[in-house]
């Protein structure tokens, strides 16, 4: 085993790693970036060492030789594929901790791995790849096929460089913004394009290899509940893997493996029939640990960063197949800062307060301080529940996404809970498409009306007793009360006039006064001159209005919906735009934007230009003859990466 491990990551998979390097006694060794520079992973390490990028494959490598650490841990995301790094590592005479850059170049690459998986008699779906596809060549073969097709970047996975094409018209645009997503991801834009599986199923195996000529299986996950073909929830095992079909799966799986001379976890996805799942074929080879690896572990009982450490250290694996055997029920939850009640746009910000719920597995990047910025994937926790079986499992996740509580950036763990409250998850009818047709079916509650003069409250302070010195209306000799009232900023905009409810202190904040005593407690957070509230496990900010100034409150503009790159500017100074038309593109946090006007209008400027960084509420475009919106309009993004994909 080795004695020193760098870890080439950041956030939750870094603090991952670092649990079990810990446990075997090895020491970590972490980097970071100057965004970093205060980040859990960075002061968590037993060593941290500074490096200009997390994608810099010689600021890794020299850091991993400062301290004469024996291997490098990628993770996921950032070098994690990159055959060029697995390269470097060796020459550098550094263990890579995952498979060779031979078998990661020939599986992590789409082309390739279709290639090598025909070869190896594992079904692929129909399509057109190969190594450097044109437009033109894309689009002749698109011509002769039935819609909807797929889009797919070659080198990379979660969502990125991925667009359906249900019209032939809109296959030029979907070319361009898939190239683009994929070479900012991925450094590359090389595509391929297949027929689109309506209600597919998205079902991934497991696998570990060794450098012994053994090849596991480790079970299968369930991952079709995404949206915009990024992972939402994940577990083990499949509602409708039979152990028969799990079988031939875990058979499709290694025998690739051994065709590729894998060594190292690696994970084969694979996309099935949804009314027939035992109909699957090759989605992709990730040649790498996965974020829903948790789900596998606990249900396996297996460490599997133990089990890549021991791999790649020259050990034989410590188990057979007939070794593997698969206990009760595993759901994660991906909890992003993110917004779905606006598009899902990520959320920034710093986390004023951070709690764990208990009885359930977190795997957590952040804690109460941390900043979180749009330099990053915004993936902040997997929140993992175990049960004897699924019913208990999704009963215990829901009750933990309640209890976890994220204040500061808005998270989509409120939204998680009513996914997973609709009948068709627990009833495990499941597909990829499932969350785009149920729309705003799945939806978090408005906040209460009563939480505005609740507060009022807040922000007065609570009142501390019955003594009425400890009164916070306005009492005046002579008995004359003038109720305080407040102009307050909430989560639906500014409400006028707002009076304070009565509520008394309790341990965890205000409790509101019901039929014998306090019906219902309300923990409160101050964060300078606002105050967060949390009923029922969602989070809400309120703070004392201020009166608006400047370009924005004159209206006529266009504002960046949150921090980001301008990486296209698509119209020019007098320009007459109709409703709809994309004016500017943006990019943060892996994710493209598509800014467009609200209503028809003229351009009167253009206030960025390509390459140039906004803030969030930043004016973009000038706009006048009624094409007026205090934060524009945007189209919704097809998708971000989680920090499996994520480029710094």
């Amino acid at each position: 085993m080795f004695s020193r491990v760098l870890i080439a990551n950041r956030g939750e998979i870094a603090l991952r790693v670092m649990r079990t390097l810990s446990r075997l006694g090895v020491e970590s060794v972490a980097v970071y970036t100057d965004v970093d520079a205060s980040a859990v992973h960075a002061r968590m390490a037993d060593r941290a060492v500074r490096v200009d990028s997390y994608l810099s494959i010689e600021g890794v490598i020299e850091a991993a030789q400062a301290v004469s650490a024996d291997a490098i841990h990628p993770g996921y995301g950032f070098l994690s594929e990159r055959p060029a790094f697995a390269r470097a590592c060796a020459d550098a005479g550094l263990t890579f901790v995952g498979p060779s850059a031979e078998a990661m170049a020939l599986l992590g690459d789409k082309v390739a791995a279709k290639a090598a998986a025909s070869a190896a008699g594992v079904p692929v779906v129909p399509g057109l790849s190969g190594e450097r596809l044109t437009d033109e060549e894309i689009a002749a073969w698109a011509a002769g096929q039935p819609l909807p097709l797929l889009l797919k970047a070659a080198a990379g996975g979660g969502g990125k460089g991925m667009r359906i094409v249900r019209s032939l018209d809109a296959l030029p645009e979907a070319l361009g913004a898939a190239r683009r997503e994929a070479a900012a991801a991925f450094g590359d834009d090389r595509l391929l394009v297949e027929r689109y599986l309506e209600r597919s199923r998205h079902i991934e195996v497991q696998l570990i290899a060794d450098a012994h000529g053994t090849a596991l299986h480790l079970g299968e996950r369930e991952c079709s509940l995404q949206r915009r073909h990024q992972k939402v929830i994940e577990e083990a095992p499949s509602p409708v893997v039979s152990a028969e079909l799990r079988a031939r799966m875990g058979r499709a799986a290694c025998a690739l493996a051994h065709a590729a001379g894998y060594v190292g976890a690696g994970t084969v996805e694979l996309i099935a029939e949804h009314d027939d799942p035992s109909a699957f074929y090759l989605l992709e080879v990730n040649a790498r640990l996965q974020v829903e690896h948790p789900v596998t572990e606990l249900v396996t009982g297996l460490d599997l960063v133990e089990l890549q450490l021991r791999v790649a250290a020259g050990e034989p694996l410590p188990l057979a197949q007939a070794d593997v055997s698969l206990s009760g029920h595993a759901v994660e939850a991906r909890v992003y800062a993110e917004d779905p009640a606006h598009g899902f746009l990520p959320s920034t910000g710093r986390v004023v307060a951070y709690r764990e719920p208990s009885g359930v597995r977190v795997d957590s990047g952040v804690e109460q301080g941390s900043e979180v910025t749009a330099d990053y994937d915004p993936m902040l926790a997997k929140v993992v529940a175990h049960g004897p079986d699924r019913a208990v499992a999704l009963a215990r996740l829901e009750r933990a996404l309640a209890e976890l509580r994220v204040v500061g950036p808005t998270t989509n763990a409120p939204w998680l809970r009513a996914l997973l409250a609709r009948p068709e998850v627990r009833a495990g009818e499941l597909d990829t498409e499932l969350i785009e047709r149920l729309g705003d079916a799945v939806a978090v509650p408005p906040p209460d009306a009563s939480l505005a003069g609740l507060a009022v409250r807040a922000l007065l302070g609570a009142r501390a007793s019955d003594d009425p010195w400890d009164a916070l209306d306005g009492w005046r000799l002579g008995g004359v009360r003038a109720p305080a009232r407040m102009r307050l900023d909430g989560p639906s905009g500014p409400l006028d006039a707002v009076a304070p409810v009565e509520a008394r202190r309790v341990p965890d904040g205000l409790g509101i006064e019901g039929e014998g005593g306090v019906a219902r407690g309300v923990a409160v957070y101050r964060d300078g001159r606002a105050v967060w509230l949390v009923v029922d496990g969602v989070p809400t900010r309120w703070a004392v209005a201020v009166e608006r100034t400047g370009a924005r409150a004159a209206g006529g503009s266009l504002d960046a919906p949150m921090p980001g790159t301008v990486i296209d500017v698509r119209v020019e100074p007098g320009a007459a735009v109709a409703e709809g038309d994309t004016l500017v593109v943006m990019e943060s946090m892996k994710m493209e934007l598509a800014i467009q006007a609200p209503a028809d209008g003229v351009v009167a400027d253009v206030l960025v230009a390509r390459g140039q960084r906004v803030t969030q509420g930043e004016a973009l475009i000038a706009l006048t003859d009624g094409a007026v919106s205090d934060k524009g309009s945007y189209r919704p993004p097809e998708g971000h990466s989680s920090e499996e994909e994520a480029a710094a």
